[in-house]
């Protein structure tokens, strides 16, 4: 509510002044438990278990954090009754609970969840004391540590599960709200920073319902991180000249300011005779102190012998193994009588197959497909091309128990994996085929793509074999 009312809604004041109090009473109350687990006895605290604690937690220092930004710590600092329960010690160090808390909170930082810590971070910002600047600058550090980067798209985002500890199904276990609570902290402090602009593109991508992010909170949380970064790098503001060239020639020249921010003519599309034989240069060029943001993409129809891979966002790489059976594999199992007996079991020795590799016909295939994900991704669809000659061992479509619990369909030309969510890294799901033709063939490259976005895709190298008879014997 503070938030919306900064931001000009119409909010109750009632409700919220009489919200803040609510807090100012609860931070007061877990104050007095902390005093309380110091000065108590053993006995005492036995007979009181809800009257103490040792400790601030995560709710406290979220508690501290609402208070800050929403400057009810000077209600508290003017508050005659709030130094009643400080002990003498207590009393040289903080001179109230809201002093109180914050040092409390301090001790115990490095146990904070990301999300909280963050929070603290972005409340110490508006103190004035040189020590907060410093604990400002630990909170970044503490939380850096945890920041993967990807230079080939251009995004960061923390590792949280990385951390132990972390709790995923609490309400400090949001993804999005970490990371946006971090962006937020980072603009602050150094608005500048070249993570910024590569965590709100990691945000941006991870927009999983269009419109919303996966609540209304973390949307939220999304957007005032959002607002928070073009406020602090001046991109409220815009005011920039823009032009485009290929090969020299300017396609288009372009001024943007905050009245046509939104509306300009932002997309070029060169097409057919406009693009001709050899290598093309295309420029982007502005005058102006605003960042520019710019994005590419290259459609085309090869008749290249031999397709390369491609990838961005989403990638895969197809794999052949020549499977032979391991008639020396064998392992202990129970007897009737509880000795240990030695039984052979089915196992197999997988050798990787080159381009252009000779195979017998009737030997056993394994076609292995490695996505990598940069993201998380909901309804792709994975096509991997079947070199003619080669038939699936198992072709019946369905739920297999595959490793992407993807619904396998086993086509005359294809085989199709549909994947309902892929998670981010790298994933790989496999079958198998049989060599029954001989010749020369092709597999095409596998592709894999977004269902309902089609201009998330990628596709594998292309990959050719030689299926020759088996040798008559002798």
């Amino acid at each position: 509510m503070h938030r919306a009312a900064e931001a000009g809604v119409d909010v109750n004041r009632d409700v919220l002044t009489r919200g803040l109090r609510w807090l100012e009473t609860y931070q007061q109350r877990q104050a007095e438990k902390i005093i309380n687990g110091r000065e108590w006895s053993d006995e005492k605290k036995r007979e009181n278990p809800g009257q103490w604690k040792s400790q601030s937690d995560d709710t406290d220092a979220f508690v501290w954090s609402v208070l800050v930004e929403s400057n009810a710590g000077t209600v508290l600092k003017k508050s005659s009754s709030s130094r009643t329960r400080l002990t003498k010690t207590d009393k040289d160090q903080a001179f109230s609970y809201y002093d109180f808390m914050k040092e409390e909170i301090w001790k115990v930082h490095a146990q904070l969840s990301f999300l909280v810590l963050a929070h603290y971070g972005v409340a110490l910002t508006s103190q004035k004391d040189s020590a907060d600047s410093q604990r400002v600058d630990l909170c970044i550090r503490m939380l850096s540590q945890f920041l993967k980067q990807d230079d080939e798209n251009q995004t960061a985002w923390l590792d949280l599960g990385g951390r132990k500890g972390y709790c995923w199904w609490s309400w400090y276990g949001s993804p999005y709200e970490t990371q946006a609570e971090y962006l937020k902290l980072l603009v602050r402090r150094r608005p500048n920073d070249d993570i910024a602009p590569r965590l709100v593109k990691y945000l941006l991508n991870n927009r999983k319902n269009a419109t919303y992010w996966n609540s209304t909170r973390d949307t939220a949380y999304c957007l005032e991180a959002f607002c928070e970064y073009m406020k602090q790098t001046s991109e409220l503001t815009p005011k920039t000249s823009i032009e485009i060239k290929l090969d020299g020639k300017t396609l288009r020249k372009v001024n943007v300011d905050s009245k046509n921010l939104f509306s300009f003519d932002n997309t070029i599309i060169v097409t057919g005779p406009d693009v001709g034989h050899g290598t093309h240069r295309v420029e982007f060029s502005q005058t102006g102190s605003n960042p520019l943001y710019c994005n590419a993409y290259l459609q085309y129809f090869t008749t290249e012998d031999r397709i390369g891979k491609a990838g961005m966002e989403v990638k895969i790489e197809r794999r052949y193994y020549l499977l032979e059976e391991d008639r020396s594999a064998h392992e202990n199992v129970a007897g009737g009588h509880g000795q240990v007996v030695s039984q052979r079991v089915k196992k197999y020795i997988r050798t990787p197959l080159a381009d252009l590799t000779q195979v017998e016909s009737g030997k056993l295939i394994e076609v292995e497909l490695i996505i990598e994900s940069k993201n998380d991704y909901e309804s792709l669809l994975i096509e991997d091309m079947k070199a003619a000659g080669f038939e699936p061992v198992d072709p019946r479509s369905g739920y297999n128990g595959n490793e992407l619990g993807a619904y396998a369909e086993f086509r005359a030309e294809r085989v199709c994996f549909f994947v309902h969510r892929l998670a981010q890294g790298r994933h790989s799901v496999s079958y198998r085929l049989r060599a029954e033709q001989p010749g020369r063939f092709s597999a095409l490259p596998a592709r894999i793509a977004g269902m309902y976005a089609p201009e998330l895709k990628g596709n594998s190298d292309e990959f050719k074999t030689i299926v020759i008879d088996i040798p008559p014997a002798k």
